[in-house]
């Protein structure tokens, strides 16, 4: 009827003085309480900066742990679990992007109330995305530098470093099985950031050239692709979502700001697998 109160199911726990209620296991009380805008007096938008960001950090979070996994996995030539775990970080990806929607709606004089309590603080200081671009094969050692007041977070990084990201580890599993990766990749210094070799070029024409016969390969290379795509589609809705809110102004933390963003759209993780479309069905 209409205006009828809905009443509590006979069977919904009630007493969670021993079980385990919904708020105790996600640590709600801590999670919500973790908002601490620093504008004097407390500007209203303020709040939608801090959870936009902290929002982000907790995918940051998932895509780590998901992209870890998956660095574990190729290791292990188990190619099907790790092209689910490249799956789900590209549902993360979307989301990170679509959140630069909301971001938007903070209007430049929203931002310019508050910004100036910022500090130095900046999303450039995100060791979390730092090590997602680490897995991915974008290392710089010089990073490390910004993080020497926060050991936990400095270690994080150079375990990343240290780490082969996830295409040195694609690379090594193609070489496993049986195609003629250029042997300088697979001894090459993770270390460094991972630079473009003709040689790889030929492996994936063959890959390309005949998906029924390396059909796995075939699939796990077109994950790769998405996943960078995705990321460009992230950084650059970041980059005109910062250039909507405060045009060309330099960023809390020292850089350029939407200059300094537009030059990482040139950055890319895998650059063979895009080299390679430009070989497949050329005429000579």
């Amino acid at each position: 009827m209409p205006g009828e109160q809905r009443r509590i199911e006979d069977g919904i726990v009630r007493d969670f003085k021993v079980n385990l209620s919904y708020g105790k296991y996600l640590h709600l009380d801590e999670i919500l309480d973790a908002q601490h805008p620093v504008s004097r007096p407390e500007h209203h938008d303020e709040l939608l900066f801090i959870v936009q960001h902290q929002t982000t950090e907790l995918w940051f979070k998932l895509v780590l742990h998901e992209l870890q996994s998956v660095q574990r996995l190729l290791a292990k030539d188990e190619l099907r679990p790790a092209l689910k775990g490249l799956a789900r970080v590209k549902h993360i990806q979307r989301t990170l992007t679509e959140q630069w929607s909301v971001l938007a709606t903070l209007t430049p004089s929203e931002y310019a109330e508050f910004r100036s309590f910022l500090g130095t603080s900046s999303g450039f200081q995100s060791y979390q995305y730092r090590a997602v671009e680490f897995a991915l094969g974008n290392k710089s050692r010089e990073m490390l530098s910004i993080f020497d007041d926060d050991p936990a977070a400095e270690e994080m990084l150079t375990e990343a470093l240290n780490a082969p990201s996830v295409y040195d580890e694609f690379l090594r599993y193609l070489a496993r099985h049986g195609h003629d990766v250029p042997v300088e990749l697979l001894r090459r210094d993770v270390t460094l950031p991972y630079e473009f070799n003709p040689g790889l070029v030929p492996v994936f024409q063959g890959i390309y050239g005949d998906p029924e016969r390396f059909w796995e390969a075939y699939e796990a290379c077109e994950e790769l692709v998405d996943l960078e795509e995705n990321f460009q589609f992230w950084r650059f809705r970041h980059m005109k979502t910062v250039e909507r809110i405060i045009g060309f102004k330099r960023g809390t933390g020292g850089s350029s700001g939407v200059p300094f963003l537009r030059k990482a759209l040139e950055q890319t993780f895998f650059p063979e697998l895009y080299a390679v479309r430009t070989e497949i069905g050329a005429v000579r």
